[in-house]
């Protein structure tokens, strides 16, 4: 866990690629683990978390809702 990625394209392809997703899941096992799920958390991570999940998602790959119809 705690691999750092150069930029938002430099995981994409071959190795990039693997460790990027070894990366998340190692991330989600620890996340996951008991002893981790019951330490609190800062409210403010909280706010910034749920304002980010909020937005809509955006992709390079994705039309307007308007033009699929």
């Amino acid at each position: 866990m705690g691999q750092q990625f150069q930029s938002s394209q430099s995981w994409r392809g071959g190795r990039g690629e693997r460790l990027w997703l070894s990366a998340l899941v190692d991330t989600m096992e620890e996340a996951s683990r008991p002893s981790r799920r019951a330490e609190p958390c800062d409210e403010a991570v909280l706010a910034a978390l749920r304002a980010q999940l909020a937005l809509p998602v955006t992709s390079r790959f994705m039309r307007p809702l308007n033009l699929l119809n």
